[in-house]
């Protein structure tokens, strides 16, 4: 058996970018409610993940100008998925949470990627999924850098 050449810097990071660019696409097409914006769906994963927060920091997170999440936020309150609350300590604040109605969302959401990336992974030997476990962990690590 051949000896596995280690490829250099600039070659694993052209062949994993588009490998990842090509997943993510893939996993956004898998979506259970297309009427969502990725921008909305962006900031409702990130109230899941990070918690109530104002809209400053939302847009912070997101790295997107103030004014954009205002308006995001406006469209996410309109469709029920969040809650504008007074800020307790700053009046001219608010903080912005999520109803029940975006919890259930994004838990359908996330169901219907991790089903389709499941059944593919399924089709896989159970040695390349080995390969893609350890591959997650060095991103993961590449990511918190």
């Amino acid at each position: 058996m051949p000896a596995v050449k280690t490829a250099t810097p600039p070659a694993l990071a052209h062949d994993l970018r588009l490998a990842v660019m090509r997943l993510s696409r893939r996993l956004r097409s898998q979506r259970a409610d297309t009427s969502m914006t990725l921008t909305h769906l962006a900031a409702l994963s990130t109230l899941h993940a990070k918690g109530p927060m104002t809209p400053g920091e939302l847009a912070a997170h997101e790295r997107v100008q103030p004014p954009s999440m205002t308006r995001v936020v406006c469209a996410l309150e309109e469709r029920g998925f969040v809650l504008r609350t007074p800020h307790p300590t700053d009046g001219r604040q608010v903080i912005v949470s999520l109803t029940p109605a975006a919890e259930e969302f994004l838990l359908a959401e996330i169901r219907m990627r991790e089903a389709w990336l499941s059944q593919r992974l399924a089709e896989l030997t159970p040695e390349e999924r080995d390969i893609l476990k350890a591959a997650s962990e060095v991103i993961g690590r590449l990511v918190r850098l």
